[in-house]
């Protein structure tokens, strides 16, 4: 069985819906994609935050997906055909890195491990990059003039790279196979058969020095071309028979805008426009079993899809309206029993049979009966069916629901949605949430008075939206300084921009105690770290010593004695200059995801108040995990001691300047600055013991079974 897990948003893509992007190629964790324009981006798919943006000057345009190159480091991009340019992560403008123009026009370049990237040229010809770099004005070959490459892909074979690409000429389609080492060059023509129907997407994969290639057709056909890498020794042109692996739809024509991808031997995905039962097309991404030929999950895009799907590892990366969507899925081993339905229940150990309509899954391509959709038992009464019929009538759609929030009350619309919530949640629950939210938020700009807070709290405690997906929602909430849904957009969203976090920082930081004392919010993230001056002062009757932090070894530094003896009248830094409700909004900040490079030039938009404030809470912060033993703070939205300090360096770096020439922040940088020399110290002391205990491990222990013990003291 195979089926969809969960989805997020990557990022936002540039230009209207349909303007898909050039390519994009993977790295680990990382991905590069190329828009149709000017831009390179390197996400991270875990954090879904941009790492590095390069753009070509305005006028060029980048006509080639950019490429990683494992074994240097570095990206490579062409613009206009013919401008091939290499850069590093640290590089931040390409105007100043390594430029070369080749002498014929590039289709492609393929990246591999382990080896150098290969370009393919718009003739037929491929070379290696560091061919080309070492002679980049050297003349390339044209294997063909009038044929027009439609795909390529490359693969590592056991000994040598391995690229396909596929042409058109008339209506035929060709395959070449070129190798590498030694350079051999296959051509083959694609038997088209007595089909009318036309290829709109390829996918293939190397196995056993064979090439299987599967073929979309416009018919809603997918084929399977069996290509051999080793040479038949016939000199005429020779022809590929295909067969038939599977149809995904019973009759029409599929857009051109559909893809396909192998998720594994027995599985692929279909993204674009496929033909439902009621003859409509309708966008969607699906995943099919080749191999009994039936439908395993499909998921509805409402926003709508170019068609383009990349596949890495688990993930499956897609174009749905103007975002880059990742959507999780897993594959099981391919059987029978799966097939069919038969899925063995792992606590009763029986095999329970469930129901699948083969017409449908032939026919209906978006139909997959979920496990847990079982047929009613037989002594089930027909009453009792017409009951549940009944009662699924009564659901409210998503449809009704948008009609009620033009004009409906307030309460009416908190009550609808509660029941719309409240019922089985359809296949496209995040999208039918997404459109909720945007309604709501259309309607706010519209009336000012209309707010519904507890509607936008239940929207997004459901997980169903993010920031990319209603830009909107944050914004009014920044307008309205409503704290409570901007605190729970922190903790759910991924994909909030740096320029909003600091927004919020800053609307945190004015907002006043007393105010926030009257409003409800998790406090799990500030349990155990805000005391009372009381508890203070009697924890500061202890002496001992953890984590390398202890109020003795900050009195024994030798600057600014003055200053230690006037902290003994009250010391700040041991007691919280904020309440916790506001310290509940602070640490939600500290545990936001962001990017250093974007986010310090928002803090400098900070007053010096704020700053001062936020660097005392963040000092507190600091003494306190100091002084625990597990480096971080009790709670289950607490902050660790990592993200103090990183916060400290930032709000420093973008605000140095501010903080320098204020007198109050003296004894603030006072305090920081013997933190750190007190870390400095422990961590030395540390080193110490790691070479005493590694000497240790060098000497011969007595084979008579002997052991001695020794003590280790620290002064």
């Amino acid at each position: 069985m195979a089926a969809f897990c969960e989805a997020f948003t990557l990022c936002t893509l540039a230009g209207a819906p349909t303007h898909a992007p050039l390519g994009l190629e993977p790295d680990a964790d990382r991905v590069l994609l190329t828009d149709r324009g000017r831009t390179v981006t390197l996400y991270k798919v875990s954090d879904q935050k941009p790492l590095g943006c390069w753009s070509v000057k305005q006028g060029q345009t980048i006509t080639c997906p950019a490429v990683y190159n494992s074994e240097t480091g570095e990206f490579i991009v062409v613009h206009d055909e013919k401008v091939l340019q290499i850069w590093k992560e640290n590089d931040t403008n390409l105007d100043k890195v390594f430029k070369a123009t080749l002498s014929a026009d590039v289709y492609r370049m393929h990246s591999l491990p382990h080896t150098e990237p290969l370009v393919l040229f718009k003739g037929g010809a491929v070379k290696s990059l560091d061919a080309l770099l070492a002679a980049p004005q050297q003349e390339i070959e044209n294997i063909f003039s009038d044929e027009v490459i439609k795909w390529s892909d490359a693969f590592m074979g056991v000994e040598q790279p391995v690229l396909i690409f596929i042409t058109e000429q008339d209506g035929n389609y060709f395959i070449y196979v070129q190798q590498r080492n030694p350079c051999i060059l296959q051509k083959f023509k694609l038997d088209q058969g007595n089909e009318s129907s036309t290829p709109v997407s390829f996918a293939a994969y190397l196995k056993n020095k064979i090439v299987t290639l599967l073929c979309l057709y416009s018919s809603g056909c997918v084929c399977k071309v069996l290509v051999p890498l080793q040479q038949s020794g016939l000199e005429e042109e020779q022809i590929l028979p295909k067969s038939l692996l599977i149809r995904l739809v019973a009759s029409g024509t599929i857009h051109k805008g559909t893809s396909i991808a192998i998720l594994d031997k027995d599985h692929i995905a279909i993204t674009g426009s496929l033909q439902s039962s009621d003859s409509n097309m309708r966008d969607c991404v699906s995943i099919w079993n080749i191999k009994f030929q039936t439908l395993q999950a499909s998921k509805e895009l409402p926003l709508g899809t170019t068609g383009q799907c990349w596949c890495y590892g688990d993930k499956l990366f897609i174009t749905h309206g103007k975002e880059l969507t990742v959507i999780l899925y897993k594959c099981e081993t391919s059987s029978l029993a799966a097939a069919v339905g038969k899925i063995k229940d792992t606590q009763t150990s029986e095999m329970k049979t469930q129901p699948v309509n083969w017409s449908m899954l032939q026919e209906e391509d978006l139909v997959w009966v979920q496990p847990d959709q079982s047929l009613p038992a037989k002594g089930e009464s027909k009453r009792l069916l017409r009951s549940k019929k009944n009662t699924q009538l009564e659901n409210l759609t998503t449809e009704q629901l948008l009609l009620m929030i033009k004009d409906s009350s307030q309460n009416i619309i908190e009550e609808k949605l509660q029941m719309f919530l409240s019922g089985t949640q359809m296949a496209d629950f995040q999208a039918s949430v997404g459109c909720i939210v945007s309604a709501l938020m259309d309607r706010c700009k519209i009336e000012s008075s209309f707010y519904p807070h507890n509607c936008l709290v239940q929207l997004v405690q459901t997980q169903g939206v993010s920031y990319s997906m209603c830009p909107d929602l944050m914004a009014i909430a920044l307008e309205k300084t409503d704290v409570h849904l901007l605190q729970l957009c922190l903790q759910q969203f991924p994909d909030i921009p740096e320029a909003v976090t600091c927004a919020c920082l800053k609307t945190f930081l004015s907002i006043g105690d007393d105010r926030l004392e009257a409003m409800n919010m998790n406090s799990d993230s500030v349990a155990g770290c805000v005391h009372s001056q009381h508890n203070n002062k009697m924890e500061k009757q202890t002496k001992i010593i953890q984590n390398g932090f202890s109020s003795e070894l900050m009195e024994e530094d030798g600057c600014d004695t003055q200053l230690i003896q006037k902290s003994h009248v009250m010391d700040t830094s041991e007691i919280c200059p904020i309440g916790p409700q506001k310290a509940t909004l602070l640490n939600t900040i500290l545990r936001s995801a962001y990017s250093e490079t974007f986010l310090l030039p928002h803090l400098k938009d900070l007053s010096a108040e704020q700053v001062i404030l936020f660097l005392r809470y963040l000092q507190y912060l600091h003494m306190k995990c100091s002084e625990e033993v597990t480096t971080d703070l009790s709670g289950i939205f607490s902050v660790t001691i990592n993200q103090i300090m990183d916060w400290i360096c930032l709000l420093l770096d973008a605000n140095f300047t501010v903080v320098v020439m204020l007198p109050e922040a003296r004894g603030l940088l006072s305090k920081l600055h013997k933190f750190v020399r007190a870390q400095v110290r422990f961590y030395s002391e540390l080193n110490k013991i790691e070479g005493s205990l590694k000497q240790l491990q060098r000497i011969q222990h007595p084979e008579d079974g002997l052991y001695s013990i020794e003590i280790l003291k620290l002064v």
